[in-house]
């Protein structure tokens, strides 16, 4: 993918923030120490910007350079999970950090191979917000000793995780349920049920021998950025 695509992509992921309200010309300027009119001739076709600038508004956007490719064109060329021509699709297990922050997985990232029922991963709904929908939809994660524990007995030490990350809204998945996340706490995977006061996450475990957390949330960034998906489905090993 030649470089002026990639400029026309993040051009274009821009338009789609200040379009839903999320981000101004004026407030990406103040982020990045370009001058307004700097910024205005980007987002207007009349400049590019140099790698340098294309980093900095990348980085207090919170985007990667893999949020501009076609994730077509990526699986096609990096494919790393075997097709699958029965009733099974291969999911992938990744560490909690890897799965908080790459939308597109490679091989270096896989720690194992599992697989689940194509018709029970159709029946999931999706509730996107933002640009998650260039994200591989669905990753594992295994919840460590603190993790599991917190949220026992939902979950278990070593429990395997699957997570939706076309689910990072707020909105119950089942009415009257407490839906519980993967969330995006010091750069890793933090498995809590969640809640927004202000501009501050409430994290809550299942188990009330473990503390609530509070994330405060950055200037610019809604709560569906550090949501990384929604827990769908629990395997604990007995």
């Amino acid at each position: 993918m030649k470089f002026r695509v990639l400029q026309e992509n993040l051009r274009n992921a821009l338009w789609e923030r200040i379009e839903e309200g999320d981000l101004t010309g004026l407030r990406l300027a103040k982020q990045t120490g370009f001058k307004q009119a700097h910024i205005s001739n980007f987002l207007n076709r009349k400049r590019g910007l140099s790698l340098e600038g294309m980093d900095r508004v990348l980085s207090v956007q919170h985007l990667s350079v893999l949020d501009l490719l076609d994730p077509s064109e990526v699986n096609k060329r990096a494919s790393i999970l075997p097709p699958s021509n029965d009733e099974f699709q291969n999911i992938v297990v990744v560490d909690g950090a890897i799965a908080a922050s790459h939308p597109l997985l490679t091989s270096m990232h896989v720690k194992e191979i599992l697989k689940f029922k194509k018709s029970f991963l159709k029946k999931l709904k999706p509730e996107i917000e933002g640009d998650r929908a260039r994200w591989e939809r669905f990753v594992l994660i295994k919840a460590d000793g603190r993790e599991g524990m917190s949220m026992y007995p939902r979950l278990l030490p070593g429990a395997m995780l699957l997570i939706d990350r076309h689910y990072n809204s707020l909105k119950p998945y089942r009415k009257g349920e407490n839906n519980m996340y993967a969330v995006l706490k010091n750069e890793t995977c933090t498995i809590k049920y969640v809640e927004t006061a202000g501009r501050q996450l409430i994290l809550r475990p299942h188990n009330q021998a473990y503390p609530i957390e509070v994330l405060a949330m950055e200037e610019g960034r809604k709560p569906a950025d550090y949501l990384v998906g929604r827990v769908c489905h629990i395997g604990i090993e007995t």
